[in-house]
């Protein structure tokens, strides 16, 4: 691989304008492409299989033009102090806000009437009007939300206090400044890194085209595929970080090449056959562990990881490609200025080589320190609570929360997450279950049964007695289930969101396994070791339950909550755990690869262990913690988004990318590695036989181009099976 990437780097370096002129195309055609696409809109949300799917498809059978999963509004009304939402001049405020709704929108379904729905509290302070629509909240047009809120801002001009929840004021995910100060951030980091603002400028120049390609090939097909409005936002996060990372690999074995006085063109070839290597090696890790998104079986999900791959596959061909193309262009300029004015440079030791001599003088005590550490953070993970945000995790500041508080207030916490029963069966079979879930515990009230024309279909309305999102909740929604027959199914938002989060334990296991299951494979076929991908494996097991503590510590318990401008504490979103463990296994390998990789090609030169670690930290640590500081600032950047998802996950990835590069590949692996000595490079030789020997560490490439250096004919790369492997 390293000879073919090498040739690659030299082709790239030699015909420039053309490959750049090819990348700008792909730009150009990509974005004609996103310009005359529709909008996009939020993706059909499904859990093939589960109870709750199967009631909304038979209820859309049914029920024809019911639109069982339309967006939802509630507005809610509240009467000033010591009056009732009965009298007259309040009645009529109600009245005309009806009219004004019924009258906003083509795409409204229905408009109920709270006077004649028994939509009134008891005490008669609070009433609601439940308003449904033909589309889903993503697909609402701004003038129906327009519409929306004007009445309810009318109404409030009565003297009522009005406020508004439910997701028709769903809205596609504002990232804010916060994504630019990362990418600032970024180019600052680049600037101090080289030294150079055409080597800085580089990286960031080339991940923004990648980037921009991968969005813009994503919104030309986001309707077409039903991407979703959210997939673009994943996309973008790992696209901008891997981007950033893997031309900075690149750019800096070509100046460390230069360095050695290597010609422009040959120093582009080593470059890119070199770490070129470690760039496609990580990036597979990277697709593998988006692309196994698939395993948990939703399709929202599954798209969104094969669209973030598919930016991660643009990301790895621009490095291999137009880096060395822009190589070309730039020249030495890559280099700081005191190295292209021909100053001496000191051989004073930098901090990677200070810092590796140190662990290897205190092996067990950095390990010790740094397991321990990342236990200890760890802890919270033990109390994880997962489920999905509904109106109650809302900022108690914004309109849909009041109206939850209002609702609680005025009705019982449990109506603001009413669970749909469907009943497959005529009046009599309809009217023993409502029978039966009267008898439930955790069941406040529950609605006579409502049948479709054909009276072989009922729905059937059940209030819990708690809140949406409460293990009582969760328990009633499996009583009514395990109390019904199969011809009985719970439905709704409330169980929907249960069925997911079930979904998402329940693949966490296999998809666990199979992802780090094939980077295992990977990693023993770059490395030709065992306990190499071993070691890289529990890092990152060690890492990343570090990091879930971390948000439960932040997102659950609230702990430093507002310096991250966390509102509303609650339970971790459902699929929290699982993405964490597929982008950041993804992303941590990264470092595993480019750092260790350097450590193997200097082992197998010649090196002994320890020397062996200290050069790979010695070349590999100032641009690893580049890179992870790079990545940090531009996950960080998500997590002013004005969705909590996106707030949650950014958070998360920028943690954990903290915790496994500056404490398990910094500190744990080369511990580890000082430890094991020799042994961290054994292979049984049956197994060394089987598997593909790829020259990751460029040992082919390096006897070749030193054959051709000496005037010596190249040797028989068979010969590569002969180097002696400790």
């Amino acid at each position: 691989m390293a000879t073919f990437l090498y040739k690659l780097g030299r082709s790239a370096f030699r015909r420039r304008k053309l490959v750049l002129l090819l990348w700008v195309a792909l730009l150009a055609l990509a974005g004609v492409g996103a310009a005359s696409a529709s909008t996009a809109t939020s993706s059909s949300f499904s859990i093939p299989g589960s109870e709750a799917q199967k009631a909304f498809d038979l209820l859309e059978e049914r029920f024809p033009g019911a639109s069982p999963d339309g967006a939802t509004a509630r507005v809610v009304f509240k009467a000033p102090s010591g009056e009732k939402m009965t009298q007259a001049d309040n009645k009529a405020g109600v009245n005309k806000a009806v009219a004004d709704l019924k009258a906003g929108s083509d795409q409204i379904s229905s408009v109920t009437d709270p006077y004649t729905a028994n939509a009134v509290s008891k005490d008669g302070s609070t009433a609601y009007v439940s308003v449904t629509y033909k589309v889903n909240g993503m697909e609402l047009t701004d003038e129906t939300r327009e519409a929306l809120e004007k009445a309810g801002h009318q109404a409030r001009g009565t003297g009522l206090t009005v406020e508004i929840g439910g997701d028709a004021l769903q809205t596609v995910p504002e990232t804010g400044a916060g994504e630019i100060i990362g990418v600032a951030i970024a180019a600052v980091v680049l600037v101090i890194t080289f030294g150079s603002l055409v080597a800085a400028g580089l990286p960031l120049l080339t991940a923004i085209i990648g980037v921009g390609i991968g969005i813009s090939t994503i919104t030309a097909l986001a309707n077409v595929l039903d991407l979703g409005s959210t997939t673009s936002t994943l996309a973008m996060m790992i696209g901008l970080a891997v981007g950033i990372d893997y031309a900075l690999f690149i750019v800096s074995r070509y100046r460390a090449e230069l360095a050695e006085g290597r010609e422009q063109e040959d120093a582009a070839g080593r470059a890119v056959g070199t770490a070129g290597s470690a760039v496609v090696f990580a990036g597979l890790t990277v697709v593998i562990a988006l692309v196994g998104l698939a395993v948990v079986n939703l399709p929202m999900l599954s798209k969104m990881g094969f669209a973030a791959a598919g930016t991660v596959v643009i990301a790895v061909l621009i490095a291999l490609t137009l880096i060395p193309a822009l190589l070309g262009f730039a020249g030495k300029r890559v280099l700081g200025r005191k190295v292209r004015k021909g100053k001496p440079v000191t051989d004073k030791p930098n901090m990677g080589t200070r810092w590796s001599r140190f662990v290897l003088r205190r092996p067990v005590m950095v390990l010790l320190a740094g397991v321990v550490g990342l236990g200890a953070i760890a802890i919270p993970a033990a109390s994880l609570e997962m489920g999905l945000p509904d109106d109650g995790s809302q900022p108690v500041s914004t309109t849909q929360r009041k109206a939850y508080d209002m609702l609680s207030d005025g009705f019982g916490p449990g109506f603001n997450g009413p669970l749909l029963v469907v009943v497959d069966g005529d009046r009599s079979a309809a009217d023993r279950t409502v029978e039966t879930i009267k008898g439930l515990e955790g069941a406040a009230a529950v609605t006579p049964a409502t049948l479709n024309k054909a009276g072989d279909t009922a729905m059937i309305t059940v209030i819990p007695k708690d809140r949406p999102s409460s293990v009582a909740t969760e328990d009633l929604v499996h009583s009514i289930r395990d109390s019904s027959g199969d011809d009985v199914l719970v439905s709704g938002a409330t169980a929907m969101n249960i069925d997911f989060s079930q979904r998402m334990n329940d693949a966490l296991l296999p998809y666990l396994a199979l992802v780090v299951g094939l980077a295992f494979l990977l990693l023993m076929v770059v490395f030709r070791s065992l306990l190499v991908p071993l070691k890289a494996a529990l890092g990152f097991l060690l890492s990343v339950v570090a990091a879930l503590g971390a948000v439960v510590a932040v997102f659950q318990w609230g702990w430093l909550g507002s310096l991250f401008g966390v509102e509303q504490t609650g339970p971790i979103m459902s699929m929290m755990p699982i993405f964490m463990v597929g982008v950041v296994f993804g992303l941590a390998m990264d470092y595993e690869v480019f750092l260790v990789t350097r450590m193997r090609e200097a082992y197998v030169h010649g090196e002994r262990p320890g020397a062996a670690i200290v050069t790979g930290f010695q070349h590999g640590a100032r641009v690893v913690s580049a890179a992870a500081v790079i990545m940090i600032a531009v996950f960080s950047g998500f997590i002013g988004s004005s969705e909590q998802m996106i707030k949650m996950i950014g958070f998360g990835l920028a943690i954990a990318v903290f915790f496994d590069a500056f404490v398990v590949r910094m500190a744990v692996v080369p511990a580890v590695l000082a430890l094991l000595g020799h042994k961290a490079w054994w292979l049984p030789r049956w197994l060394d036989r089987l598997l593909p020997n790829v020259d990751v560490e460029g040992e082919k490439l390096h006897k070749q181009l030193t054959s051709k250096d000496d005037g010596v004919s190249p040797e028989d790369p068979d010969e590569d099976r002969n180097l002696v492997r400790v």
